[in-house]
């Protein structure tokens, strides 16, 4: 079982009560998920924000699946977007999907994309103990 340190008493608090390290037990399988976009099958990015965002999560939940774990597995979340505003929509759906727990997550503005229109990447690690 993961488990999440949160030091806020320490070192201060993360917007949104993020931890601040995630402890994986001996033994544990690693699953390093790249960095999931906003594209749909068909190849299309939709021009909402919070729908790539959506897509994004809805992806890496299927990497996840394929490795027999869940979101509860996630040790750590990276987030890249164009715009900070952008966030909101990743910290609106981010409970959805993470429930309780609640990893470390690193949020980066970055310049654009490779691909036209995206403007979210979402990547994860995750681990668990069978």
């Amino acid at each position: 079982m993961l488990k999440v340190h949160t030091l806020n008493d320490r070192i201060g608090a993360h917007r949104e009560g993020a931890g601040h390290a995630t402890e994986v037990p001996p033994g544990a399988r690693l699953l390093f998920c790249n960095g999931q976009v906003g594209c749909r099958m068909d190849g299309t990015v939709p021009d909402d924000v919070g729908e790539q965002a959506e897509i994004a999560f809805e992806r890496i939940a299927a990497i996840l699946e394929a490795g027999r774990m869940g979101f509860q597995d996630v040790v750590k979340i990276t987030v890249y977007v164009t715009d900070p505003k952008h966030l909101d929509y990743y910290y609106r759906l981010r409970p959805r999907y993470m429930h309780e727990h609640n990893p470390p997550a690193v949020l980066l503005t970055v310049g654009p994309f490779p691909r036209p229109g995206v403007q979210i990447e979402i990547e994860v690690v995750a681990a668990k103990a069978d």
